[in-house]
């Protein structure tokens, strides 16, 4: 494979590793996070840091692109030191975030007009998958770019889907996480049912896991959740943020989807007793609260 120099901005619980497949796979890391000490593993390793985005941004073939919130996303893309208007011509723009699929095509369009190829790239499969490589990748954008990132996203993911135009991988993870929100629910209830028939939780699970109700969720985040283990593979505050998406999406398109606005609701008072940074598997305190 050809050794490319890369950009990489956002170093949190999933871009870190993210970005380490690609060093791994020999490519150059070029990086900017806001805190330098996120960059020491990948520094030892030969990554080059910088103090901007639009510094680093003249340095990359490649840039990707994993940060927390849309207003991240406009800051770093597109703000004052933003990286597209320093991007070379004929690079491609790789954006992991989960953002709006509106945003998403704003981002393409600029980039359109400096022959900048940019998918939107968003992921699903918390810390584990990106630990492990087994991310699922929704891209949107054109077939050449996708034609073009597809070495690159086969070193972070596992199923790798082009979904269409810009904005179809964010349309495509508000899917997404709307299963996932009712998903968590249910995991939750049955294992506060499990409970109070006096079952044992573990052996529960190896029922449920294998039959119907399985699911990514309830095989990886029943055992933390009995573990009392909330650190997360993924934020309350970060779900929450992309419900309000889906959510924002849904009334622009006259959806209402109920399920989902008790998901968003149950967690936004987990966020409001001030836990908005553990994992999604918090919501059974929310639950056994309400119960």
């Amino acid at each position: 494979m050809e050794q490319l120099d890369i950009g990489w901005i956002g170093l949190g619980v999933m871009g870190e590793p993210m970005a380490r497949h690609l060093q791994a796979a020999g490519h150059r890391l070029h990086l900017y996070t806001r805190t330098a000490s996120k960059a020491d593993a990948l520094l030892k390793a030969g990554a080059t840091l910088y103090d901007s985005p639009a510094a680093l941004a003249p340095h990359c073939s490649v840039l990707c692109c994993m940060v927390g919130h849309p207003s991240d996303l406009k800051q770093v893309m597109l703000g004052d030191d933003g990286a597209t208007a320093h991007l070379p011509a004929d690079s491609l723009l790789i954006d992991f975030t989960t953002s709006s699929p509106a945003l998403a095509r704003e981002i393409a369009t600029l980039a359109a007009a400096k022959n900048i190829d940019s998918l939107d790239a968003p992921v699903s499969g918390g810390d584990i998958g990106a630990k492990n490589a087994t991310l699922s990748i929704m891209v949107g954008g054109s077939e050449t770019g996708f034609q073009r990132a597809a070495s690159l996203l086969d070193l972070v993911g596992k199923t790798v889907v082009h979904q269409g135009g810009p904005g179809a991988g964010q349309d495509t993870k508000a899917v997404n996480q709307i299963t996932v929100a009712g998903t968590m629910i249910g995991i939750c209830e049955s294992l506060i049912y499990a409970r109070k028939a006096g079952l044992d939780p573990e052996t529960v699970l190896k029922s449920v896991g294998g039959g119907a109700a399985t699911s990514w969720s309830l095989v990886n985040l029943w055992p933390r959740i009995l573990q009392d283990d909330f650190q997360p593979g993924f934020f309350i505050e970060h779900f929450v943020k992309d419900m309000g998406i889906a959510i924002e999406e849904c009334d622009r398109m006259g959806l209402k989807l109920p399920g989902l606005l008790l998901a968003r609701n149950l967690y936004q008072a987990l966020i409001d007793q001030g836990k908005g940074r553990l994992g999604t598997q918090a919501l059974i305190q929310a639950l056994d609260q309400a119960g």
